[in-house]
């Protein structure tokens, strides 16, 4: 195919994004573009797609695998607003899927308005909702669940959940329930982490001003959860290390306590695992932690990124007299995080979410979502570059990798994948009222986007899938082979009012039928056109 010198030129510019080792004869992504060029190929969709229903690129097909209220074991129903997927290989040649459950739409849920006291039943009905789910796996013609499979197992608002190494938040030991579970991630050692986010919707949160607690609850989004339980909100904003071997959870207070979108973990060379988790809150901040151990994310060091001095700014109550001063102990800077990360000069960004690590140049890339509160409306990609990647480095470089917008095609990032040919995965989070509307007129839905790392189609934004009505798609993963593609279809029909009608009917497609959120499987050739 000839191409337009003015696009092969822009194209070359965007490929400088990625650095490392690429393929003999590959285009490589190196350095930074601010602004990829519109995708001229005969691939994806054309932008600006507004149907109830799943639309994929020519050459790809889906089926169901889950959907909300399924059963996957005995007594046991998967959850609502499905999010964050990890495929995972367990022993004896078997195969896992974990995902989570983030949060619930209270009309379609229970039939309440969000500022309406649940009932008790409704309650008690919410909270099995979220939290996550696993389940056993096996491919025939297509993945399916393995039925009552040992494996099948629910983490709930309702799980008793301990801190790790016998920590006590609140003079307690341990937290009832995890629930607002966003992304999460996989450790070297096979064990699931799931992040809990928005967790201040549910039970409040503590506003700590000179070392006053004062717990606020009403706030605009919550549920009203605390109107029939008060339980510690301080228990909750963690993330949680789930053992899908041995259905053994923990949350792990060294990583922090916020609106953790993600948990990414990376081995470094002198084999401790390193963690990155951004906050999910407009002007919060990105944070690693280095374990002190190997195969346990019990006990490290916590850091802050500054992108001014291109630092990460430890956290360490003993290495920060500015802390002290302001600290009873470590366990209080875990615990209020991002007033601790504030004091010592932490870079407030534009809503830290995913964070993933390039295969092949071992970069570290974050979906900075937007910032309207900055006039920031469409969102970006950083690029952080640890020294020889050394990820427990307490020096980095950044750059922009993109920047989204009318000119990139796609608003909003939110979250990462890298397939096994390096090709960068991103998905869209355009807020369901504002879809179609002021900034983000003709983006259309919210969708699924690629850029290939090589062939002819390099480095072009090319839009993969769009959502049904009010929803967006979360949580891309990968098959071990790299043939399927999981995802989540997370909560069509949200905008649903209390006195109806519904606003979508997928995935059935029925006029009466109710909207459910649902993961599902994607195959095709597509796959192989888009690295040629």
């Amino acid at each position: 195919m000839s191409q337009n010198p003015v696009i092969a030129q822009n194209r070359r510019q965007f490929l400088k994004f990625l650095g490392g080792a690429i393929a003999v004869g590959s285009t490589g992504f190196n350095n930074s573009c601010t602004q990829a060029p519109k995708n001229t190929s005969n691939l994806g969709l054309k932008p600006g797609i507004a149907k109830d229903e799943l639309t994929l690129a020519s050459g790809l097909s889906y089926d169901i695998l889950v959907k909300e209220g399924d059963p996957i074991s005995s007594g046991l129903k998967f959850g609502t607003n499905n999010d964050f997927t990890q495929f995972v290989k367990l022993k004896n040649n078997k195969y896992g899927l974990w995902v989570n459950h983030e949060a619930f739409s209270c009309v379609l849920a229970s039939g309440r308005n969000r500022n309406e006291v649940p009932t008790l039943e409704q309650y008690n009905a919410e909270k099995k909702m979220l939290g996550g789910s696993f389940f056993e796996i096996q491919e025939d013609v297509n993945w399916k669940i393995v039925p009552n499979s040992l494996y099948n197992t629910r983490l709930s608002a309702d799980t008793k959940i301990p801190f790790s190494l016998g920590e006590k938040i609140g003079n307690q030991s341990f937290a009832i329930g995890t629930f607002a579970n966003c992304s999460g991630g996989l450790t070297p050692w096979n064990t699931l982490l799931t992040c809990e986010e928005n967790y201040q919707h549910y039970y409040g949160d503590y506003n700590r001003n000179q070392k006053k607690l004062t717990k606020v609850v009403d706030g605009p989004n919550s549920v009203m959860w605390h109107k029939r339980e008060a339980l510690d909100p301080r228990h909750y904003g963690w993330v949680v290390e789930f053992n899908p071997e041995t259905k053994v959870s923990k949350k792990l207070v060294g990583l922090g306590r916020f609106s953790h979108e993600c948990a990414k973990t990376v081995l470094n060379s002198d084999g401790r695992t390193v963690v990155y988790s951004g906050d999910d809150a407009d002007n919060e901040c990105l944070y690693k932690f280095v374990a002190y151990e190997k195969n346990s994310l019990d006990i490290g060091e916590l850091f802050v990124a500054s992108l001014e001095q291109k630092k990460w700014l430890s956290l360490n109550i003993e290495k920060q007299p500015l802390l002290k001063k302001h600290f009873k102990n470590q366990t209080e800077v875990q615990t209020f995080c991002r007033e601790a990360a504030k004091l010592i000069g932490g870079t407030p960004l534009a809503r830290p979410e995913d964070i993933e690590i390039d295969p092949l140049s071992g970069h570290v890339f974050i979906a900075l979502t937007n910032n309207k509160s900055q006039n920031d409306y469409f969102g970006s990609i950083l690029k952080i570059i640890e020294p020889e990647n050394n990820y427990s480095s307490e020096i980095f470089e950044h750059e922009t990798f993109l920047t989204g917008g009318p000119k990139a095609g796609l608003a909003c990032p939110d979250n990462l994948a890298f397939d096994n040919q390096g090709n960068l995965w991103i998905t869209t989070d355009i807020a369901g009222h504002a879809i179609n509307k002021r900034f983000y007129k003709g983006f259309g839905h919210n969708g699924l986007f690629v850029v290939p790392r090589k062939g002819q189609n390099a480095g072009q934004v090319i839009q993969v899938a769009s959502a049904p009505f009010d929803a967006e798609l979360t949580g891309p993963s990968f098959s071990d082979d790299g043939k399927t593609l999981f995802l989540s279809v997370q909560h069509p029909g949200e905008l649903t009012p209390k006195d109806g009608p519904y606003t979508s009917h997928w995935p059935t497609g029925g006029i009466e039928d109710k909207p459910l959120s649902a993961v599902v499987t994607i195959s095709g050739e597509f796959f192989n056109q888009i690295n040629f």
